[in-house]
């Protein structure tokens, strides 16, 4: 059994999701960043941390890959060209849509105050809103990745929920409709009432 520490508030989220989804069973530690129950697991502190066995995966990317590639779902296998376009997704996203809205929780309350720097956050937010608008111009099927959710689908999804709580500008009606579609899966719903 999986055991996955870190609270759904965070990056957690995705891999509760995930982890809905493949209907596998798993034990949920609802942890905050840096608490002793995340360091008993991962020096770092950093959330999500999934435990399996005696092994510790950290990060949020890492841990959907395993669990999609262990499972055989939610990925198109390695080695494929539809798999190479998957990781492309998936890094594009990580560096485009993740990346931005992180720099910006860092400079609203993560870094101590006297490192903040909070008039980044407009120029985040235009370079936000111009990345989404390329994403919405590439986007041809229902997800990312083909027609069903694929690992990176669950990295936007994510992201476009927490831009929204960070008050980001709402994003082009293509991704609007997309997170809506991925909102009503019964494993979604089912993560967002942990």
């Amino acid at each position: 059994m999986y055991k996955l520490v870190g609270n759904r508030a965070t990056r957690a989220f995705r891999a509760l999701w995930l982890l809905e989804e493949l209907g596998v069973p798993y034990e949920h530690v609802p942890a905050a960043p840096r608490s002793e129950e995340v360091r008993a697991v991962s020096p770092l502190g950093k959330v999500p941390v999934l435990v399996v066995g005696d092994d510790v995966i950290a990060d949020s990317t890492a841990i959907l890959t395993y669990l999609a590639d262990k499972h055989g779902a939610f990925t198109h296998p390695a080695g494929t060209v539809a798999r190479a376009k998957q990781d492309a997704w998936t890094f594009r996203v990580l560096d485009e849509v993740d990346a931005v809205l992180w720099t910006a929780a860092r400079h609203s309350f993560i870094l101590p105050e006297d490192q903040r720097v909070p008039e980044v956050k407009e120029s985040l937010k235009a370079e936000f809103a111009q990345n989404l608008e390329r994403i919405a111009g590439e986007f041809t099927a229902d997800c990312l990745a083909g027609d069903e959710p694929t690992v990176p689908d669950f990295v936007l999804a994510h992201c476009l929920g927490w831009a929204r709580n960070a008050k980001f500008p709402d994003a082009p009606e293509v991704l609007v409709d997309y997170l809506r579609r991925l909102r009503t899966r019964p494993a979604f719903e089912r993560a967002a009432a942990l």
